[in-house]
């Protein structure tokens, strides 16, 4: 059985973040860590059913030739999205399709087609950067259960509806999974519709929500832990009563409105502007080439990981982010024999060499 992996020292960014906390005034960087006493809640044994119905859906994703599009993005699997297949990225699927084998193949492929034509690993920071200067959204500590704290804050909208307002909330999804920690593969969004000077009406349009709600639920599926909703005014209230028919069941039930956000994330890394006692300040000269530099260097930790493990299809998050020592291609190592030397085998031209040799291993 794999066995935890030794802790990593911080790396740059997580050491300036550290640094920050501890310096006078409001904090300027994004958090690097949950608190020390923060207990992920553990994933649930699969039952022998579902470890079938996992085997057949990863079977089905290994035999994958083409990635189909109408846009002329079709072609074999990249190693990108080799490295996005992980074994819980399977579950997810399965799960929001409630174990139906088909279906969760259908949705996995869709949603690698989306990501190709919508071009999500082609979005940039620099192109991604206009729409967050006023911050807007941020993402900001992590919760009792270490999901990353990601804040929608529509008071501060400082552009127009534009196709790039969807991309720019796709690209916060992207880096907020790049910060989740080991044995976390959720969210908590805490949306606050506290109006500003400048914003009294602070809802999307209702085609904008329904575009987001779509690419939220088809294709970043059980990826919300919950949802904390505060200062909803009696229009943005109206709002969401339209658009309540368009969200899935189980993703209401993870909303909560108005609720003590201390009963959720730990005092210390809760944003005052929630009642918490984190004084942070949004520069964006400094929080975004930060945010970006700790997202980047996460990922790609885990991209080289990827790689030293093999390249599989289906490798485990935990390995990924450092949790475990050994990923999938240690379960498939064969099994070792070793195969007593005996007299069997000598020639009249050997010494003491058998066949096979004693030490063989044998598959």
């Amino acid at each position: 059985m794999a066995t935890p992996a030794v802790q990593e020292p911080p790396t740059a960014a997580e050491a300036g973040s550290a640094a920050q906390e501890k310096a006078a005034g409001p904090l300027l960087l994004p958090l690097a860590a949950p608190t020390p006493d923060t207990h992920p809640k553990a994933r649930p044994a699969l039952t022998a059913e579902q470890q079938e119905k996992y085997d057949w859906l990863l079977s089905q994703a290994k035999a994958w030739t083409e990635v189909p599009s109408t846009k002329g993005k079709a072609g074999p699997l990249t190693d990108s999205e080799r490295f996005w297949l992980t074994r819980e990225c399977l579950l997810r699927y399965l799960h929001a399709t409630k174990w139906h084998q088909k279906d969760s193949e259908k949705r996995l492929l869709e949603t690698l087609t989306w990501r190709r034509e919508y071009g999500v690993e082609d979005l940039t920071a620099e192109h991604i950067s206009p729409e967050n200067e006023t911050g807007k959204q941020i993402t900001l500590g992590y919760d009792k259960d270490g999901r990353p704290c990601h804040y929608l804050n529509p008071g501060r909208q400082n552009t127009n509806p534009s196709p790039r307002q969807v991309e720019h909330l796709v690209f916060m999804l992207e880096r907020v999974i790049d910060l989740m920690p080991a044995q976390v593969e959720t969210l908590s969004l805490l949306i606050n519709f506290k109006q500003s000077k400048s914003r009294s009406y602070t809802a999307p349009g209702i085609g904008m929500a329904r575009e987001v709600l779509h690419i939220l639920q088809c294709h970043y599926p059980e990826r919300l832990g919950r949802a904390l909703i505060i200062n909803v005014p009696w229009i943005v209230n109206g709002f969401l009563k339209l658009i309540t028919p368009f969200i899935d069941p189980m993703t209401r039930e993870k909303l909560k409105f108005n609720d003590d956000m201390r009963q959720f994330v730990p005092t210390e890394q809760l944003w005052t502007e929630f009642h918490g006692s984190l004084e942070f300040e949004y520069d964006h000269s400094v929080y975004w080439p930060a945010f970006i530099k700790l997202c980047h260097e996460r990922h790609e930790a885990r991209l080289q990981r990827w790689i030293s493990g093999g390249q599989h299809i289906g490798e485990l998050e935990d390995y990924l982010t450092g949790h475990l020592q050994a990923g999938v291609a240690a379960a498939k190592a064969p099994e070792v024999v070793i195969v007593p030397a005996t007299s069997a085998g000598k020639t009249e031209d050997s010494t003491d060499e058998v066949a096979p040799a004693a030490g063989t291993v044998a598959a």
